[in-house]
């Protein structure tokens, strides 16, 4: 059985929509964990992210590459966005 570790953390639900696209045409196996607690009404989000990415342990480097890219694609919209 194989040892899951986080690949990284997402911060939005629209994040976790892109990264579970790209993961699955990669052919990796994940779990996206959100940190949204209704009962908190989200109060962790702004310190922890939206969640986090787990894959298997000999999935993690090419995942981690994944989901920064992933952000970095968010980060430039974002910014263009706000010019």
């Amino acid at each position: 059985m194989a040892r899951w570790v986080k690949a990284g953390v997402i911060e939005s639900r629209f994040e976790g929509d892109r990264v579970s696209q790209v993961m699955k045409e990669a052919g990796i196996p994940y779990m996206i964990n959100s940190f949204l607690d209704t009962a908190y009404d989200g109060l962790y989000v702004p310190q922890k992210g939206w969640g986090r990415v787990m894959v298997p342990e000999e999935f993690c480097e090419k995942a981690e590459k994944i989901v920064a890219e992933v952000k970095m694609f968010f980060q430039e919209e974002e910014k263009d966005e706000t010019e």
